[in-house]
């Protein structure tokens, strides 16, 4: 049975930064073409293209002993933007691109990318988790670097084109697997002198990828990196551009060879506010299990994944949610503690290295907390279709 696919925009609506006078998103000028692609949720929905049913999670594939890794799927989706607008999306099957050796991505840093996922649902559906949200974040980074932005519609529609183009590669339902999906967007221009370049390539491609707790939920120990900054505090890590990562490598690198997969960073001025993990976001349970407490710094990236778990505590739990800094020094006082993002939704932190000292986390650091367990499994069973969706969250594909 063959099926059409179709892409709406459920409970949400794009209403884009525009100059009337000038005709420009931002700093970046843009033509008509350009402007109806940003806006086209307004007067249609975007067609997919058709696909059999039984496609999905047909590759070969050893579904059961996925990691986190690349691998090459059936194409990528691309457009480039040139001379103010941007091109219609196109499809590759390379795994590989080629671009000038003084793209300003490679001596300037214009990069910026994004992350999500795609699930097998209970109902033999596959549904996106929140890409409104990652297009809304993506054009932050953009306007950031000085990057023309991917206007909203074309962003969901490359993510699903993507994700319909590769449904052999949705692990199955009941896999634990998902569909991972990297959009990211760099300077594919030439320039030796520094400026914005004059040619921007965005990509949308995806890989499939394991549950990431196969023995199930587990803490870890976490250290605080005293020796490197992840960012300055009018810095860019406030958004997701690649070099915010490149800085971490090293001191991620280093906490690893001494045992500890995760790294936490204090605030670059004072030295006594947390900021967040090194590819992750930072969540406390306090006040005895009636708090969701979160770090707000204006360098601090805002994780889709925590947003969404703060809501998740105050209308599911009904935690208290704090959204303020955080001193090094509560930590001993929390209930639990785990960093948060796409990748894992939840990993519990059951102790934490500080300057020689380890500090426990609540009364069974070995044990995974009991609100970080039912946020682990809320968000989990919204995501493969479980429990109903109350907040389209979810973009259904197939």
């Amino acid at each position: 049975m063959t099926i059409v696919l179709a892409w709406s925009v459920i409970g949400s609506s794009f209403t884009p930064v525009f100059d009337k006078e000038r005709e420009t998103f931002g700093s970046h000028i843009i033509t008509r073409k350009s402007r109806s692609l940003a806006c086209c949720a307004r007067r249609k929905t975007v067609s997919c293209l058709s696909h059999s049913l039984h496609k999905a999670s047909s590759a070969k594939v050893d579904w059961k002993n996925l990691g986190f890794g690349f691998m090459p799927t059936n194409c990528f989706v691309y457009a480039t933007y040139q001379n103010g607008f941007w091109s219609e999306l196109e499809t590759s099957k390379e795994t590989s691109i080629r671009i000038p050796i003084a793209a300003t991505v490679l001596h300037y840093g214009q990069a910026a990318f994004e992350g999500l996922k795609a699930f097998a649902c209970k109902d033999g559906s596959i549904r996106i988790f929140r890409p409104d949200k990652n297009a809304e974040r993506l054009q932050l980074s953009a306007s950031r670097i000085m990057m023309p932005l991917v206007p909203k519609e074309m962003f969901l529609d490359a993510v699903v084109r993507a994700v319909q183009e590769n449904c052999e590669y949705v692990p199955p339902y009941g896999s634990g697997g998902s569909l991972y999906i990297r959009p990211f967007l760099f300077g594919s221009g030439a320039r030796v002198g520094l400026g914005p370049s004059d040619e921007y390539t965005f990509i949308v491609f995806v890989v499939p990828v394991g549950d990431y707790y196969k023995g199930g939920l587990a803490p870890v120990t976490a250290i605080v990196t005293e020796d490197y900054d992840r960012a300055a505090p009018l810095g860019v890590g406030n958004v997701k551009v690649g070099g915010n990562y490149a800085a971490d490598l090293l001191p991620y690198m280093k906490s690893k060879e001494r045992g500890y997969p995760v790294n936490l960073y204090l605030d670059p001025v004072e030295r006594k506010y947390i900021e967040e993990f090194g590819t992750s976001n930072f969540i406390a349970i306090g006040n005895k299990r009636t708090s969701f407490i979160t770090p707000n710094s204006k360098s601090i990236l805002k994780s889709i994944t925590n947003q969404s778990l703060m809501q998740l505590a105050e209308e599911e739990l009904g935690l208290q949610v704090e959204y303020r800094k955080v001193a090094i020094d509560e930590v001993s006082h929390f209930d639990e503690v785990a960093a948060c993002g796409t990748a894992v939704v939840i990993t519990p932190v059951g102790r934490i290295v500080y300057q020689d000292e380890v500090i426990s986390i609540g009364n069974n650091p070995d044990q995974v907390g009991p609100v970080s367990k039912q946020l682990y499994e809320l968000m989990r069973s919204i995501q493969f279709g479980q429990i109903p969706d109350k907040r389209h969250w979810m973009y259904k594909v197939v």
